[in-house]
């Protein structure tokens, strides 16, 4: 299992969200682009990078998310305000490893399915989930769908990836997050990587035996300090199978 080290950006500076709420956003002091360094040292493969004033059409972070991309040594899966063929493309041709697509997708699914087959292993499929529902614009609106349905709907797609947001995990029970997660991963051939489950390496040794869970972005956990890169790498590895000795 892939573990990403998630970091999101508002306003230049590294923040984490409770509930989702943009409004509300704890600020951490930490330079972003020596911690995605960081990342890289500590032995991650991949980091995820969220742009929230993309959201919201504000491309003020533009020349930083470049920079981490150029820097971090790692490919950098970024989402945020793709919202168009343009930008995606941009953000690819900056160099972005993989671009994620939650609003287009719900808005112009034909699109985004074609911009999978012209980019392949580099559009992840944003499913972001509030209390039963789909929900797109920052997670602001709900689409009117159910996970289920909205999964149903991509079938056949060709996605490097579906990310799963459980928006809501702060609320709900490690037991009911697992059992959402699980049930999607369930509904799908192509990898899925959580998010907003994991505080801990116990729920990474949880989501680990998920069938078809290829991922999970770890975020709050790191700038608080409850889990380490190294820990969170160390629980994700494969366990080595046993080798029979010979006498």
């Amino acid at each position: 299992m892939i573990i990403y080290p998630t970091m999101q950006l508002q306003n230049g500076r590294c923040v984490t969200l409770e509930k989702g709420r943009l409004d509300e956003p704890q600020v951490w002091h930490v330079d972003p682009v020596e911690t995605a360094k960081g990342f890289a040292a500590a032995g991650a493969e991949w980091m995820h990078l969220t742009d929230f004033n993309a959201l919201e059409g504000d491309s003020s972070n533009e020349e930083l998310v470049q920079q981490i991309i150029r820097s971090a040594g790692i490919p950098v899966q970024l989402g945020g305000g793709m919202r168009s063929r343009e930008q995606v493309e941009h953000w690819i041709d900056k160099g972005a490893g993989r671009v994620v697509i939650g609003t287009l997708a719900a808005r112009d699914p034909h699109l985004v399915q074609e911009l999978a087959k012209h980019h392949p292993d580099q559009i992840v499929l944003a499913v972001d989930i509030w209390q039963g529902q789909v929900m797109t614009d920052g997670w602001r609106k709900s689409g009117a769908f159910t996970p289920e349905a909205y999964l149903e709907a991509f079938a056949g797609a060709p996605f490097a990836g579906i990310l799963i947001t459980d928006i809501d995990s702060d609320v709900a029970d490690t037991e009911a997050q697992m059992g959402l997660i699980s049930h999607l991963a369930s509904l799908v051939k192509l990898p899925v990587i959580a998010s907003g489950v994991v505080r801990n390496t116990d729920d990474i040794s949880r989501l680990k035996y998920i069938s078809n869970i290829a991922g999970a972005q770890v975020g709050r956990a790191l700038f608080r300090k409850t889990l380490s890169v190294e820990e969170a790498l160390a629980v994700a590895r494969p366990e080595s199978e046993p080798v029979a000795e010979f006498q």
